[in-house]
């Protein structure tokens, strides 16, 4: 069995964004040291790093030197070099593996990868030219969602197909024979998710139920506790332990979920790693996403990841991150995190904001004011 990690050893983090940074935050306050590879020099995470490594995530430079100056490696999203994390895994210590990178990297294998462990995920069909198309619209029907299979968030890299008629954008999006997957359009009454976390011993622990609300494909709000029943809550969290049993996961996993009239639930997206949605677990629960996640690499018992009181976490984009100020008057129980990145791009997530109160409701209601604030501000500015 694999000695644990422990204080002051150094941990490696392939990407130096804000979910980087957040778990160096985590894993500083433990006594950790942090080294950190982004092609950015003062990425978020770069400008807490002990160790800041600038280059490409296939860079054998860089992945050697990271190597080289780490004692455990762990990836902060999925779109990092495979072959780098394959490299790591077989001469280095990548508790989280390159499998699930592989899995998660391509929308195809993850659907195919979550029917074999036996959950339901929206019917699909893979295409990558307008014959292919026709067919799968064919059997797929409107309205209906075509995917590219690889890159792709937050709403890019993808296409609703409410009726024929948007049928010359998924033309557009398959030009050059890109691989895509044509999944239907789940109509469902709550975006939900789960953080799982599994350790090298194969301890399980989720954190509580998040309900998600997006604005232009965009993660907006997670309200938590959830706002479903106590049985559809215990589903989706056995849900998320069948998967990250099935993928033999270490780290922490993101589960996106649709939540039917039926009390049904499809699985929609998996993140391998701490996600957007569990940002409430800051200062909402016991542990946090990102402390669950540096244990269970580092080969530590995982903590009860108890919620503390009703949460709402808020993202701040880029068109709102620099009026967060004005409506400091209303933070008496918020928690602000700005991630430090060098430019404000629009719908470019800056940080968030995180509401803890006795009462879900109220919490609810000061999230909208605050919102409700800063659309004031930016109307404002461009008057």
């Amino acid at each position: 069995m694999t000695k644990p990690i422990v204080p002051p050893q150094t941990i490696g983090i392939l990407g130096g964004g804000q979910l980087g940074r957040m778990m160096a935050i985590a894993a500083k306050e433990m006594g950790f040291k942090i080294a950190t590879v982004d092609p950015t020099k003062g990425s978020p995470c770069g400008l807490l790093a002990d160790i800041e490594i600038v280059g490409d995530y296939a860079s054998e430079e860089a992945r050697n030197k990271l190597a080289e100056v780490s004692d455990v490696i762990t990836y902060e999203f999925e779109n990092v070099d495979l072959d780098t994390a394959r490299w790591l895994e077989e001469n280095h210590h990548l508790p989280q593996g390159s499998n699930l990178l592989k899995v998660t990297q391509n929308r195809a294998e993850e659907k195919a990868t979550l029917e074999a462990i036996g959950v339901k995920v929206a019917p699909y069909e893979l295409v990558s030219n307008e014959a292919q198309l026709n067919t799968a619209l064919r059997k797929i029907g409107y309205p209906s969602i075509l995917k590219t299979i690889r890159g792709g968030y937050d709403g890019k890299g993808q296409v609703v197909l409410d009726t024929p008629e948007h049928i010359e954008l998924a033309h557009q999006l398959i030009e050059g024979g890109t691989p895509c997957v044509l999944e239907e359009k789940i109509s469902f009454i709550k975006e939900i998710s789960v953080i799982v976390a599994r350790n090298v011993y194969g301890d399980v622990e989720t954190f509580p139920v998040a309900e998600n609300i997006h604005r232009d494909s965009i993660l907006y709000e997670s309200v938590v506790p959830a706002r479903i029943s106590d049985e559809s809550i215990e589903k989706a969290r056995s849900l998320a332990i069948q998967i990250a049993d099935g993928l033999d996961l270490v780290g922490t996993l993101a589960v996106e979920m649709f939540l039917t009239d039926d009390s049904g639930i499809y699985i929609n997206e998996l993140a391998p790693r701490p996600h957007n949605s569990g940002h409430y677990t800051i200062e909402g629960c016991v542990f946090s996403q990102f402390q669950q996640h540096i244990r269970a690499i580092c080969g530590w018992k995982l903590g009860k990841p108890t919620l503390v009181k009703p949460s709402v976490m808020v993202n701040l984009l880029g068109e709102e991150a620099h009026h967060i100020l004005n409506v400091a008057p209303l933070f008496d129980n918020v928690h602000l995190h700005l991630y430090e990145k060098k430019e404000a791009k629009k719908k470019r997530k800056m940080g968030h904001f995180t509401i803890i109160d006795d009462s879900l409701n109220a919490a609810v209601e000061k999230a909208e004011t605050i919102a409700k604030n800063l659309q004031k501000h930016i109307l404002e500015e461009v008057k």
